[in-house]
């Protein structure tokens, strides 16, 4: 029976709303309160009154990391389990490549060339991997990418163990294993709108991020061990088997053929995304956003210096300005109830994108030791905030047919924004000062993102969904 207009699992029977009330005795506009207990409503049902009055510990746990993903979708525990260990393994990679090119170069040169090798592919191939991913089938595009970078990755490690090749000879390894992440990067985008509900794609990308920030926290310190003890090929090897998690995670997806329109292929394809992306306020606004955030304010190239001129170049204080930023999106991480649960993710990530510039304006401003960390930790954490939110948003406002593609944008921006950043930071620091460097930045990122609000109403209001995504994804078998 329909009561308020409402049918289906409204009802705990599928009869008549236990708390109905006669036409007339309640102001219009103004739902019912649910007076079961939690445990006795469907999964489904959503609190309708005020937050400020749920019990104290309901409000805790929905402040708390929402895991209802890797709950309700075997396939997606699978796959978070299989990535976050790979995940940890690529940081051991990391290591070993750049102390192993050190160590036959004593070259700062060569080391920093590790990083030109992997951001390169990522570049120039990001927009035509993600036409890619909107034509082939999905599960097995993501299981060959990956196998390839399993295949490099054992590579490295028989020629660390064997013989060692020289820099240049690793540097191929590096690219041509970061051509395989290009490749894949934009289809492993488009699984989770597949494997979840709309109403769990928020908590679905913060567990991704968990498992990003701890891969940041433990594995450049498990790397340094492994290195010292067992040596490059050690490190390499620890990949190689992490990588079989991340096979079987993959392994255990359902077929996923592209949308019912699938893209053009080549340039036509790119051309076709990027007018999407253009006409599109929403993701527009999301990828702008991100933008003003890493290029106006990415303060890591000048860490260094920050370290040199207030703290006497202590290596210890060096290596807690990393950490700090991942202990803060780690925090944030498991505190994601708070964001995740919203029916306005762009007003989060405008929020979040905020606190990450003012962050950064007292970063420049202050001098104490631990107040510098503590502004990072608030910054770490503001970006774990922006993040998720913009993922959000650009999965549940892009059809599916598109997925790959946008993905493959919001990956260069992700990866070209924070670089492009370093580069603005230290270009100003070096004709004026990092305090000067650091503090504009934030000023400009705070402008920007004031603009990108201001502009963009709908970025504003924008639910957590959209009519224009797909919104019959399973939960999961």
């Amino acid at each position: 029976m329909a009561v308020n207009g409402q049918t289906g699992p409204g009802a705990p029977d599928g009869g008549e709303r236990t708390d109905a009330q006669p036409t007339g005795t309640r102001p219009e506009g103004v739902r019912p309160t649910d007076t079961r207990p939690e445990s006795a409503r469907p999964k489904d049902a959503r609190r309708t009154e005020p937050e400020s009055t749920w019990p104290k510990g309901v409000r805790l746990r929905n402040a708390l990391l929402d895991v209802t993903p890797l709950r309700s979708s075997p396939v997606f525990r699978r796959l978070w389990i299989g990535t976050s260990l790979s995940g940890v393994g690529g940081r051991l990679t990391l290591v070993a490549v750049t102390f192993q090119v050190w160590e036959s170069t004593g070259s700062p040169v060569w080391a920093g060339a590790v990083g030109l090798a992997q951001a390169v592919p990522l570049v120039v191939l990001g927009l035509f991997a993600g036409v890619l991913a909107d034509r082939a089938e999905r599960r097995r595009l993501a299981l060959v990418t990956t196998a390839g970078q399993a295949g490099c990755v054992l590579l490295l490690a028989v020629q660390a163990s064997v013989l060692p090749l020289p820099a240049a000879g690793v540097l191929v390894l590096v690219f041509v294993q970061s051509c395989f992440v290009a490749a894949g990067g934009p289809v492993l985008r488009t699984l989770v709108p597949r494997l979840l509900p709309p109403d769990q794609r928020a908590a679905g990308l913060a567990l991704q991020q968990v498992s990003f920030q701890g891969s940041m926290l433990a594995g450049p310190a498990l790397g340094g061990l492994i290195c010292g003890w067992l040596g490059a090929g050690g490190c390499y090897l620890i990949d190689a088997v992490t990588f079989a998690a991340a096979l079987y995670g993959l392994r255990g997806l359902p077929r996923m053929q592209p949308g019912q329109e699938p893209a053009r292929p080549g340039l036509r394809g790119v051309r076709d995304g990027l007018a999407f992306l253009v006409r599109t306020p929403v993701i527009r606004g999301a990828l702008l956003t991100d933008l003003a955030a890493t290029v106006l304010t990415m303060p890591v190239g000048l860490f260094p210096v920050v370290n040199a001129e207030r703290f006497g170049g202590d290596p210890r204080t060096l290596g807690l300005f990393l950490t700090s930023l991942a202990v803060g999106g780690v925090a944030a991480s498991a505190l994601s109830g708070t964001f995740t649960r919203r029916a306005r993710p762009g007003t989060a990530m405008l929020t979040g994108a905020a606190v990450w510039g003012a962050a950064m304006v007292l970063f420049g401003l202050t001098s104490g030791r631990w107040t510098s960390l503590a502004c990072l930790v608030l910054a770490g954490a503001a970006d774990t905030v922006s993040v998720v939110s913009r993922g959000a948003l650009v999965q549940t406002h892009t059809p599916d047919d598109l997925l790959g593609r946008v993905g493959a944008a919001d990956q260069i921006v992700g990866r070209a924004g924070p670089d492009l950043g370093n580069l603005r930071a230290g270009l100003v620091a070096d004709t004026t000062s990092t305090a000067v460097a650091l503090v504009t930045g934030g000023l400009l990122c705070l402008g920007a993102v004031a603009l990108v609000g201001a502009t963009t109403a709908d970025l504003r209001r924008s639910p957590g969904r959209s009519p224009a995504a797909r919104t019959d994804a399973p939960a999961g078998p």
